[in-house]
């Protein structure tokens, strides 16, 4: 079992194509043909980490936050981020991160939230752009079902809970090849009409590769003429962050004692209590300042995510209570989602939980 098995196996989960832009993400350090000898699960690398792996004969480390986030110009061991990677690299130790790819994926971190606070009938509270692509060829009539038929087996025509999506339109389509061609209809150096059906179908990104190899193989031409446009349009089961429903709603307080006793956090620090009762609650984790005014605009009573700062706070505007339980509480679960996942598939080695807590911050 190599690397590559793994990360293949995690990118179905949260494929890298669901990242944000600014993000690192994927394989940081390693060789992905490298045989797996155990994995361990972290939500952060530190060296620490990196000691752990060796005494449990881990060489992978499946780690939440990617522990080279901007560029490095030198690896002298001046800085943290200097001496993990060495560490990693002296020990053949690989570093897999896949950070926001798994905030984005309908089962991720916002998931695992709603999960350990017993939400219902939730969604994606943003969903995300730029992940859809639309694809239009023309193919002979008599071959447009087949081509249909491959393109969605390799995953296009998916939208929202339809599969086998397509617009079809018949035409004619007019060629000439010159000496070098081979055309299947027609002949070289004669002009020819044939009856033709356009085809467009949308896509996952994550999807493309497979797509086009589906197109390639199954159009009877020699070449295959294709428009590939992107979109803007949303996808509603991917996303960063998710909103759900109490399953029974509790007043404020109860429900800030409850969010503290649930996400084992030693400080939870919130907005002004507006006397309300909390039903629908809006999830987010890491830092996740930037989604209050969509978590108000979905009809959230509370927000709970990190790393607010004190003019955000008055952002509450007095429509929804703002709870901040720390970056690293709101994502220690995350560890508990990803061996799960892993364990389940992957039985002939070990994937183990880190037992280092990588928190920085402490409270008296």
């Amino acid at each position: 079992m190599t690397i590559k098995n793994i990360t293949d196996y995690l990118e179905k989960l949260a494929p890298l194509t669901y990242a944000e832009d600014f993000d690192n993400v994927g394989l940081l350090v390693g060789n992905a043909q490298t045989s797996v000898t155990g994995i361990l699960v972290t939500l952060d690398t530190l060296e620490q980490t990196v000691d752990e792996a060796i005494a449990k004969n881990c060489n992978l480390i499946v780690s939440f936050h990617p522990i080279i986030f901007g560029g490095l110009k030198k690896l002298n061991g001046n800085s943290y981020v200097e001496r993990v990677v060495l560490k990693a690299i002296k020990n053949d130790i690989a570093i897999y991160a896949p950070h926001t790819a798994l905030d984005n994926s309908e089962n991720g971190v916002s998931a695992k939230m709603c999960e350990v606070l017993g939400l219902e009938n939730t969604k994606i509270l943003i969903p995300k752009k730029g992940i859809i692509k639309k694809l239009t060829t023309f193919v002979p009539v008599e071959k447009a079902e087949a081509l249909r038929k491959a393109l969605f087996a390799a995953g296009a025509g998916n939208i929202g809970n339809y599969d086998s999506c397509s617009f079809n339109i018949e035409g004619q389509g007019t060629y000439r090849g010159n000496e070098n061609s081979n055309p299947v209809y027609g002949k070289k150096g004669v002009l020819h009409t044939e009856k033709e059906t356009q085809i467009s179908v949308i896509f996952e990104t994550k999807n493309e590769q497979e797509i086009f190899k589906s197109l390639y193989q199954n159009h009877p031409y020699e070449e295959v003429a294709y428009d590939l446009i992107s979109t803007e349009n949303v996808h509603q089961n991917i996303g960063m962050g998710m909103i759900g429903e109490l399953a029974t709603e509790m007043n404020e307080t109860d429900f800030l004692l409850f969010l503290k006793k649930t996400m084992k956090t030693d400080c939870v620090r919130y907005s002004n209590l507006l006397n309300k009762k909390i039903k629908k609650v809006a999830v987010l984790g890491g830092s996740g300042s930037f989604a209050i005014s969509n978590a108000i605009r979905a009809g959230a009573d509370a927000y709970v995510s990190a790393d607010f700062k004190y003019h955000e706070f008055f952002k509450a505007e007095n429509s929804i209570l703002l709870a901040d339980i720390g970056h690293y509480e709101s994502e220690q679960f995350t560890k508990n989602l990803l061996v799960d996942y892993l364990t389940k598939k992957f039985t002939n080695f070990a994937v183990i939980l880190s037992e280092k807590s990588t928190n920085p911050i402490y409270y008296l």
